[in-house]
């Protein structure tokens, strides 16, 4: 559903500490992203998936956790959308600001970056079949 928040991302100074940290604190499933290099990001389950890896509880979402780089040094939640540069442009009409435009994701989809105008940094997902 576009507009829904669909995922999160957690960078990490220390990628196997915080995995070791969320893991033991909360029991999330943190392992090597299919598709992504296992170095440079980690899919967290926090709620059981189905066949497509989608969470079976309805509101429930997975994330992912990175090294912590710029232009995304903070948790970051993410927001579905049709079209990952249509959306930067109406945020930036709103007077929001384009972080990161838009990227693959292997052959999944497409992410997007902002900033609303308080200075919060936030995401935007493309699923592939939209494009």
């Amino acid at each position: 559903m576009a507009n829904s928040v669909v995922h999160f991302e957690i960078p990490a100074d220390d990628v196997d500490r915080a995995k070791k940290f969320y893991s033991d604190v909360f029991g999330w499933n943190i392992d090597p992203y299919p598709g992504m290099d296992a170095k440079d990001y980690q899919g967290v389950t926090t709620a059981e998936v189905d066949e497509t890896f989608m969470p079976k509880e309805r509101g429930a979402i997975n994330g992912g956790m990175t090294t912590r780089q710029l232009p995304v040094s903070n948790p970051v939640l993410t927001i579905s959308c049709d079209d990952v540069d249509e959306a930067l442009k109406q945020i930036e009409k709103a007077g929001g600001k384009v972080v990161q435009g838009r990227q693959a994701v292997a052959d999944m989809g497409f992410t997007g970056y902002f900033s609303d105008p308080e200075g919060n940094i936030m995401g935007l997902w493309q699923n592939a079949q939209n494009t």
